[in-house]
């Protein structure tokens, strides 16, 4: 059997014990759950799978070195103890990311230069040449990340941040982070055993990663690359047979629905639904919330209304009233799921939640609280023989008392965090005492969350664009007219010979 190495998943705040569970269902061992991050450990093959299948996940890292530094020359001679050869060669290029949370380093740029000095006179020292760097799209991307003296070196097995799954071809303002969508849905316990619904979906997030869920489909089919695609060591026909394998794939009897009051959101919203291969399980009209009705099948809402902050609407509070108002009398026997900003907003829908779960959004921190709606008084509900808190439900409500006492941030971070991504590189590891102290600092920025990729068509690996049907898996997606997968005329996914002769140079950041 391979050997299993060390690998850190990273997540955002609030999704650790989510992102654990995943990790548990996938096989990984040695879990171990951080501050925006969970590790465990694996062979080749579940490092594949993290990056292909896990819905809460935002980057997989492969550790290479862990070692203390007080200044950046200890930095340099640790680095350069690495043999670089088994990762290098002149000819690839590579790019180092660092966080640094340090009194002893301010500059994270400086310690990333530190790193390529040192793997750059490995080479020259070697060889007499050097790989060249290309922040763009590199051949190798490495992590460095510090705390106080503690340092880790590791490989990126990602790249691109997970959470841009590749469907997304329009979106509207402040869309919601789709790791974060999914996390939601699986906060809930939802696995597509009834319906859903968005009354508020914006580009249709929530709805995409709820039928991913439902399908038991890997979020990693609409991607092009990931970066361990281009380690030397990449084995390319397990890889493919990761890809092909649906036999995990379930089918989805119930539907899930999508509304918005704006015109160009439910629009932008069935041009990613499209793009997903979708149609077949996901409605979105256009729709006003206040107009909402009792649904004829059992159902579960989950929705991020507008905060306040980067969305808003002329009466904000009002919104609330109303949402309250809705679910009150026109969602009976059914769980409200709502993720929101302010207290105040909270107040206005006038139902007492059975469950408050704290999330950041970004640079917001969140709560998401469930609703369980029922007709009378609670005392009548119960004796009856309802449930208002699971047991998995009150574990998580202790998690939210341990997020609290540990969390390290104010009421809402620095302007200059990316909502999308703002936090999915500051994270602490476990080993080698690198999580003995909790970072105090605000989060670095990270990359922009431009998430406006492929136009209305659909990728075709062999030469681009096919505006015919879908993404057909010998080059993209293929609907045969009929919006959704064709997986042997079952209007499911078909994967034959879909990953030969892809040219993943062409793609574009």
């Amino acid at each position: 059997m391979e050997k299993e190495f060390e690998l850190i998943a990273k997540t955002f705040m609030g999704l650790e014990p989510v992102l654990a569970k995943e990790l548990t269902q996938l096989g990984a061992n040695d879990i171990q759950i951080g501050r925006r991050m969970v590790s465990f450990t694996g062979n080749k093959e579940l490092m594949y799978r993290a990056n292909f299948q896990l819905h809460t996940a935002i980057r997989i890292l492969k550790p290479i070195t862990h070692f203390k530094a007080k200044s950046a020359d200890d930095v340099y001679e640790e680095i350069k103890k690495v043999d670089w050869t088994e990762y290098l060669d002149n000819n690839k290029t590579f790019a180092v990311d660092a966080v640094v949370f340090s009194d002893e380093f301010r500059h994270s740029k400086f310690v990333a230069y530190k790193v390529k000095d040192a793997i750059v006179d490995q080479f020259r020292e070697k060889t007499g040449q050097r790989p060249n760097i290309s922040v763009a799209n590199p051949d190798i991307r490495l992590n460095i990340h510090v705390a106080e003296d503690k340092c880790t070196l590791s490989l990126d097995s990602s790249g691109e941040s997970l959470h841009r799954r590749g469907y997304r071809q329009e979106s509207v303002e402040a869309p919601l982070n789709e790791v974060l969508a999914a996390g939601m849905i699986l906060m809930t316990g939802w696995q597509g055993d009834t319906d859903f619904i968005d009354p508020m979906c914006g580009s249709g997030t929530l709805l995409i990663e709820a039928a991913l869920i439902a399908r038991n489909m890997a979020p990693g089919l609409f991607r092009k690359e990931f970066a361990f695609e281009k380690w030397p060591d990449f084995d390319k026909e397990l890889f493919d047979e990761i890809y092909n394998d649906d036999s995990q794939e379930r089918e989805f009897n119930h539907h899930i629905y999508g509304y918005d009051i704006d015109m160009k959101a439910v629009n932008t919203a069935n041009m990613n639904v499209k793009a997903a291969g979708l149609s077949k399980d996901i409605t979105v009209a256009q729709a006003d919330f206040k107009d909402f009705t009792q649904p004829k099948e059992k159902s579960i809402i989950v929705t991020n209304p507008p905060y306040g902050e980067r969305i808003s609407t002329p009466d904000l509070l009002g919104t609330y009233k109303m949402i309250g108002e809705r679910l009150k009398h026109q969602f009976l026997n059914n769980d409200a799921w709502i993720l929101s900003y302010r207290e105040e907003c909270f107040e206005q829908i006038g139902l007492k939640p059975s469950l408050k779960t704290p999330l950041y959004n970004g640079s917001l921190e969140c709560e998401f609280r469930k609703y369980q709606i029922f007709d009378g008084k609670l005392r009548d509900f119960r004796s009856e023989g309802g449930i208002v808190k699971t047991d998995e439900e009150k574990r998580m409500m202790r998690e939210k008392h341990r997020f609290k006492k540990e969390r390290e941030f104010k009421k809402r971070l620095s302007e200059t965090e990316e909502n999308e991504e703002g936090d999915i590189r500051s994270f602490k590891f476990h080993r080698h005492d690198v999580l003995t102290n909790e970072d105090k600092r605000p989060r670095r920025r990270d990359d922009d969350d431009d998430d406006k990729k492929r136009g209305r068509k659909s990728f075709d690996r062999k030469g681009g664009f096919d505006r015919k049907g879908g993404f057909d898996r010998k080059g993209g997606f293929d609907r045969k007219g009929k919006g959704g997968f064709d997986r042997k005329g079952k209007g499911g996914f078909d994967r034959k010979n879909k990953r030969q002769n892809n040219d993943f140079d062409s793609y574009d950041d």
